[in-house]
């Protein structure tokens, strides 16, 4: 089997990267010193995380002349995401930092004025811009296809001054601004998104890379619906896993985080039992969910840290799932059964090693918040959230919100942030606040929603996963008066999540929040509806969304 070369550094979740180069038919060799980089015939910069850390550990490293050679002498080269963005002049992530120089110009940081950021979701990579489709597509990318990108800075596109270089551009739209997605000039193909992430359009880019096939004509031109640009609406599968009575690792669901049957032919308290986690995360991916989210809801505390099994879930998961993993659960510091002490930021990598792109905060996150404030809005620089940001970046890093609503007769009864709500308590209160839980919503802290948003935000949560125990398993729709404050507080995205009953409420809340995703989970689970059909009623509704395209 053919070879391709893979450089070897802290760079996030490479596992994916490497399963999905295999799945193209080629197999993965290492460059783990700067000699490695003659050897090399087809090379594959990965990257996540910082522009000047990329650019340093790479100059430091002695590999920034070897990579120079390997481009000159005309051998395949291929960056992803901040592979593209160290092949640029600079970016003001860090200014003091040079990049590489092969691209002319600077990575700017994304407005937030008008959209969340990170830049996280699926979007164009269109060579075809202005309509001016030649019928040739380039390393495989098409105008009708959408790519997974996760990012802050990105390098502005100003018409004809790459072209003029010789490079061929394809760009993607975020809010009113327009970007550089991908770049492709000779032997070099530098994608801004995550292929390995991009389901079958980026396995069909990555093939074409490794196969050398620079240019091939599109199989038909898409239509105007079809090559839309912009962010699509994310729709999100997620999977509370957890060990049964048995032992098995099953995926369950319950009804206010209860997950225990409570009548029918399983009564007695069994625990909900709705399948394997590999098997359901795949099926998801076939029906076209652009993420997948694992919840470990009972954390696996009696083996050792490096067996837990949520690690096996994502190995194998990513074998065949080429969609973003997000893993929550026990991402804490804790003592190992032999008593040695592992950190949070040594069980995120674990699972970053293993095929997550994402780890989730839900308990310490409230704790690391409050003990925030009361330092007077001091950072630590120890906490979870902030340690794992600082290794892998923000985009990183999700924070699950498990609020509940709690009833007050006017914003002067209570000390909290509160929403004027259109469904009244019981005693008729027109006014409530969201509480904050903890221990899977078993206990209610003196602390609500808006502080915590707004300090994970500072310490460097990317990503919100916004809960609501009041919905969960009611099938009665998302909380859009929780959404709306929420975002109306974060530059961050936010992911709804809890409430979902059938496609009509993923199409209410995108349409009445600006909410950035939203997630499912009893509803798949059940059978009662699929992906693929939340996604056409979106579609019909006029909602840009992905369209599933066969492996």
């Amino acid at each position: 089997m053919p070879s391709v070369h893979l450089l070897d550094y802290v760079a996030g979740n490479v596992r994916s990267l490497v399963n999905a180069i295999e799945k193209v038919g080629y197999t993965v060799e290492w460059v783990r010193k700067p000699e490695d980089v003659a050897n090399a015939e087809k090379l594959i910069f990965p990257g996540v995380g910082h522009f000047g850390h990329c650019l340093t550990l790479f100059g430091n490293g002695g590999y920034i002349e070897p990579i120079r050679k390997h481009i000159a002498a005309g051998k395949p080269t291929m960056g992803i995401c901040v592979g593209l963005q160290a092949f640029c002049d600079s970016s003001e992530e860090s200014e003091k930092v040079s990049g590489i120089g092969l691209v002319p110009g600077s990575l700017k940081r994304f407005d937030d004025s008008d959209k969340a950021v990170p830049h996280i979701g699926w979007n164009s990579a269109n060579t075809s811009r202005a309509g001016n489709v030649t019928g040739d597509s380039v390393y495989g990318l098409r105008p009708d296809s959408k790519y997974y990108y996760v990012h802050s800075f990105a390098l502005p596109y100003v018409e004809g001054q790459l072209e003029s270089k010789g490079w061929t551009v394809a760009t993607a739209r975020y809010g009113n601004e327009e970007f550089v997605g991908a770049l492709a000039k000779d032997n070099v193909l530098l994608t801004q998104f995550h292929p390995e992430k991009s389901g079958a359009a980026g396995l069909r880019v990555l093939k074409a890379f490794c196969d050398g096939q620079q240019v091939t004509k599109l199989p038909q031109q898409p239509s105007a619906q079809a090559a839309r640009e912009g962010l699509t609406r994310r729709v999100i599968a997620c999977l509370d896993v957890r060990t049964n009575d048995q032992g098995d690792l099953v995926v369950t669901k319950g009804d206010q985080y209860d997950v225990r049957e409570k009548d029918g032919v399983d009564a007695g308290g069994a625990v909900r039992n709705l399948g394997k986690p590999v098997d359901m995360a795949r099926k998801y991916y076939e029906q076209g969910a652009d993420e997948v989210t694992f919840l470990n809801i009972t954390s696996f505390r009696n083996c050792p840290v490096a067996d837990t099994p949520m690690l096996e879930i994502l190995r194998r998961t990513s074998e065949t799932v080429f969609v973003p993993l997000t893993i929550g659960g026990g991402i804490r510091d804790t003592v190992d059964t032999d008593g040695t002490k592992v950190s949070a930021l040594d069980i995120a990598s674990m699972y970053f090693k293993s095929g997550a792109d994402k780890v989730s905060i839900g308990s310490d996150a409230v704790t690391a918040a409050e003990e925030y404030y009361a330092r007077g809005k001091t950072l630590a620089g120890t906490t979870a959230i902030e340690t794992i940001s600082a290794a892998y970046g923000n985009q990183a890093v999700v924070v699950s919100v498990d609020p509940k609503r709690q009833y007050v007769g006017s914003p002067e009864a209570t000390s909290h942030h509160t929403v004027k709500s259109s469904t009244p308590g019981p005693n008729g209160e027109e006014y409530c606040w969201y509480a904050c839980t903890i221990k899977g919503g078993r206990e209610t802290r003196d602390f609500d929603v808006i502080q915590l948003v707004q300090a994970v935000e500072v310490m460097g949560c990317g990503e919100i996963l916004l809960n609501c125990i009041d919905k969960d398993g009611t099938n009665s729709g998302f909380d859009l008066e929780l959404i709306n404050d929420v975002k109306a507080s974060i530059k961050i995205p936010v992911i709804a999540s809890s409430g979902a009953g059938h496609p009509g409420h993923f199409a209410e809340v995108f349409e009445k929040t600006p909410t950035d995703a939203a997630l499912g989970a009893g509803m798949f689970h059940r059978g009662e509806y699929t992906v693929k059909q939340v996604k056409e009623h979106l579609q019909q509704q006029g909602l840009l969304v992905r369209q599933f395209e066969d492996v």
